[in-house]
């Protein structure tokens, strides 16, 4: 006997073999060797890794380099007295931080959801006799009796068969159910879906009964590899890549600049604990530590916008990551297609008898070759290929489709069988018998009588298989008697034809303008399925997927092949055929090992590790496995691919919205940091106090630029590739703006400082805060779009952040003339020509920052007449 639960290829093997190699036999193993294999190979079931504590999940999240600087400013500013400032800034740490747990603590229970769904109860054969237990008793050797309805509760080698069927979609794609059989199975790489002699764990059994031996159990069956590969770490998404390298850049250069000032203070002679309150007045203007809360609050916002468009989003950066994916790749049966089979096209005989009410027998083969039952409503159960063809013909036959069962009462039958391919019964049609064949093509042709069109019939079968097309062939005999015997060589011969009906998964209606959209938006498109390549092939050719410069491969072919010639491929392959697990999860690192973003749909759980690994997966929220939602970033509620669309556009907006209040937010806090470490460098007093600063950071900051997430979509979102993987946060002239505007603002700030200064005011730091406050504000209105004017976009089609500016202004000029405000923020009513030279002051930065819209428009209409072609 060889060590259980190896790797062996058991379909492979003879019967004989197996009992010999996992010491069973046709009664199965006594519950005395069964007590002994459980306690050597442990119970079968899925294993967890060890799972992180809540407390070292929630302490994860100050890991973050901008986290820790902002925690050591806060303990500094607790230190010497600044209570408000370490009061906030720590509310803000600890809002980013429980809003990290809650993401990473839901991630854990993809596994708990995938051991639920294997825990089932199998009928076994101990000692002889049938016995009720529960699968995670099994073991290897163990006889497992299978029937109609059973999940499969391990790996079995299947050592009989009686028309069994097995649905395997949720760990091969196949949408159709597998016929099985106990047969040897020869070949190199012999896919999971074409081993008929083999049953895995967690598959359902839609008809028959049958019997295996449990040769692979827990961890180690098809379904345990999966729970496996589900174990390995979370991609890190693009928002989070990102602004990690952002904080880590800018705490570095904040610190240097604080310990810069602090530096030249005490040379110039100023006190060390005035210089400190300085250089930490400093760190807090200059840190944008509202920035993870808004982004965290803007990808909420996005979330709660998709929720209304049937997309639930399970990880907030999965938000902004729609808007980065270059490749979608997608699972066929139940994504692109509705997983339900429907005829599409029907052929009859030319010449064919009519039976009783110009019934022919093509059409009685359809309504009578059936095991399909109908509920008192009306709704059809059963295989789901004969629901589709008795569908089609009450479509053509209507009302007289229930007359015909009475006209032909069903007197015998030969059920389905796999290796015939074939089912038939036998009907009264008089005083003789009407015989009904359907099945495979080459089934069918074989029982033809002589001078039947047998050519006629495969060429036809042919050409429509080429087109994807599942052809079902129908045969006929009218009969004296019934046969004695009565058996398939007795009954099932010298059949005349009576037509072919060909069937598809017919795609999605809304596929075809979904996967066009994607194309115009720089998306590519791709099919991963564990269907039959021709079929794969077809309908992907059907909804614009595969075009001519396009490649498919099998699973097989894609085993073969090295990770250079691979790599060289990948991005010109449109279909994966007949494909595992483990090569959807290569396929997606493949492309990302490209520089693409992957996302990846699909509904099985087979998918479930791809979803993981890709940087957005997508489940579907109707036809999906629990573990498929578990492992996914987003669950489409409506199963609609057109959906994921939406998403991309939702994503784009949402990804340009936080660019925009980054550069907000940077470009003010920016001119805060240059006001107060300029100042005095050019002997001019402190400029603000930390309260003002504070209030900047928190009113005038925090309201518009959360507004800013309501920002609407530019028109040319869907125009527009892809951002390249590498890209950063502060490409196409972000920095350049940071730079210049923010030393504008600083600027025209210590300009007004020096102007109120001369002239003796006694308010010249409200003036300065003012100035300071409005620029912003005129900043913000500015950069609603990139490219467009604010009154061409028009003024108010953000209504949150005019109301935003609005209710700023007010809290503006209440600190400026409410007493009570005075006295909390040291600051002194202006006159009127005081507050008239702060409003037009503060002007100037929104018609700079408009007048930069100007000039790019400029530059880029010189370059599109350059690369004109004349």
């Amino acid at each position: 006997m060889i060590t259980l639960n190896a790797v062996v290829d058991w379909h492979a093997l003879h019967i004989d073999k197996v009992f010999e190699l996992t010491g069973s036999s046709p009664r199965g193993i006594s519950s005395g060797e069964a007590l002994e294999r459980l306690k050597e190979y442990g119970p079968n079931s899925l294993i967890e890794k060890k799972k992180k504590s809540p407390w070292v999940i929630f302490l994860h999240q100050f890991k973050d380099f901008m986290i820790i600087v902002l925690m050591a400013a806060a303990i500094i500013s607790g230190f010497i007295g600044d209570i408000t400032d370490t009061i906030i800034i720590i509310t803000i740490i600890l809002l980013n931080a429980i809003i990290g747990f809650i993401q990473e603590y839901r991630a854990e229970k993809a596994m708990e959801a995938l051991k639920k769904m294997a825990t089932v109860r199998a009928m076994v054969q101990r000692d002889g006799k049938p016995v009720n237990i529960l699968s995670e008793e099994l073991v290897p050797g163990d006889l497992v009796l299978l029937e109609s309805g059973n999940v499969v509760p391990a790996d079995l080698r299947l050592m009989d068969s009686q028309g069994l069927l097995v649905n395997e979609s949720a760990l091969t794609g196949e949408s159709l159910a597998s016929s099985k059989n106990a047969e040897i199975i020869t070949g190199q790489e012999i896919p999971l879906g074409d081993r008929l002699n083999m049953a895995y764990k967690s598959t359902l059994v839609n008809n028959g009964r049958g019997s295996g031996i449990v040769v692979s159990t827990g961890m180690k069956t098809e379904i345990g590899r999966i729970a496996n590969l589900l174990q390995e770490d979370d991609t890190q998404t693009p928002l989070k890549k990102r602004m990690a390298d952002f904080g880590k850049k800018l705490s570095f250069i904040i610190l240097f600049i604080c310990f810069l000032l602090f530096g030249i203070g005490l040379i110039r002679g100023e006190e060390p604990l005035q210089m400190l309150m300085i250089s930490i007045s400093l760190a807090v203007a200059a840190i944008p530590e509202a920035l993870p809360a808004l982004i965290t609050i803007a990808l909420a916002m996005g979330a709660k916008r998709l929720m209304v468009k049937n997309a639930l989003i399970r990880k907030l950066p999965a938000v902004e990551t729609l808007g980065s994916i270059s490749y979608i790749c997608s699972d066929k049966t139940g994504t692109l297609t509705l997983n339900r089979m429907k005829v599409v096209k029907m052929e009859e005989a030319p010449a064919t008898t009519l039976l009783e009410g110009n019934i022919t027998p093509f059409l009685a083969g359809l309504a009578l070759n059936n095991d399909v039952k109908q509920t008192a409503s009306g709704e059809l159960h059963g295989d789901p290929t004969e629901i589709a063809l008795v569908e089609a013909v009450k479509e053509k036959l209507q009302d007289h489709f229930y007359k015909v069962s009475g006209q032909f009462p069903r007197v015998a039958e030969l059920p389905f069988d796999s290796d015939r391919k074939c089912m038939t019964t036998v009907h009264r049609y008089g005083e003789q018998f009407l015989v009904l064949s359907k099945g495979a093509v080459e089934s069918i042709v074989k029982n033809l009588a002589a001078s039947e069109d047998i050519q006629g019939l495969e060429k036809h079968s042919l050409e429509w298989a080429g087109r994807g097309i599942r052809v079902i062939a129908f045969g006929y005999s009218i009969i004296d008697e019934i046969p004695k015997p009565f058996s398939y060589e007795s009954v099932e011969k010298d059949l005349h034809i009576s037509g072919i009906a060909g069937m598809i998964d017919p795609p999605r209606e809304e596929i075809t303008s979904s996967i066009a959209e994607c194309k115009t938006a720089g998306i590519k498109p791709v099919m991963i399925t564990g269907d039959h390549p021709a079929t794969a092939i077809a309908i992907a050719r059907d909804i614009g997927m595969y075009g001519q410069d396009d490649l498919a491969i099998t699973g097989p072919e894609l085993q073969r092949m090295d990770d250079h010639e691979f790599s060289a491929k990948v991005e010109h392959i449109s279909v994966y055929a007949r494909v595992s697990p483990e090569q959807k999860l290569r396929i997606v690192r493949a492309l990302q090992a490209r520089h693409h973003f992957v996302s990846m749909t699909g509904d099985g759980v087979n998918d479930a590790p791809s979803l993981k690994a890709a940087d957005i997966g997508v489940a579907m929220g109707i036809n999906g496995t629990d573990v498929s939602k578990e492992a996914a970033d987003m669950i489409l509620l409506d199963d609609n691919f057109a959906t994921i669309v939406k998403a991309v556009r939702e994503g784009r907006r949402i990804y340009d919205n936080i660019r925009k209040f980054v550069k907000y937010i940077l470009t003010c806090n920016g001119a805060e940091m240059l006001t107060i470490f300029i100042a005095p460098l050019i002997g001019l007093p402190m400029p603000l106090l930390p309260i003002q600063i504070l209030w900047i950071n928190l009113v005038t900051d925090g309201l518009p630029g959360l507004a800013l997430a309501s920002e609407k979509a530019e028109k040319d979102i869907m125009q527009r590739p892809p951002r390249p993987s590498g890209e950063s946060l502060f490409s196409g002239g972000i920095s350049a703006h940071i730079i210049w505007v923010g030393m504008l603002m600083a600027g025209i700030t210590l300009s007004i400082e020096a102007f109120a200064l001369h002239l003796q005011s006694a308010h010249w730091q409200t003036m300065v805060f003012t100035v300071l406050s409005l620029s912003q504000l005129g900043h913000v209105l500015a950069i609603r779009s990139e490219k467009e004017f604010l009154f061409r976009q028009g003024v108010f089609s953000n209504i949150p952040l005019l109301s935003a500016v609005f209710l700023t202004f007010i809290l503006q000029m209440t600190v400026i003339y409410l007493p009570a405000a005075n006295a909390a923020f040291k600051t002194q009513p202006l006159t009127w020509n005081e507050l008239i030279i702060s409003l037009l002051a503060s002007a100037v930065l929104f018609h700079a920052v408009e007048l930069e819209k100007w000039v790019k428009s400029l530059n880029a209409g010189k370059r599109q007449k350059i690369n004109r072609p004349s």
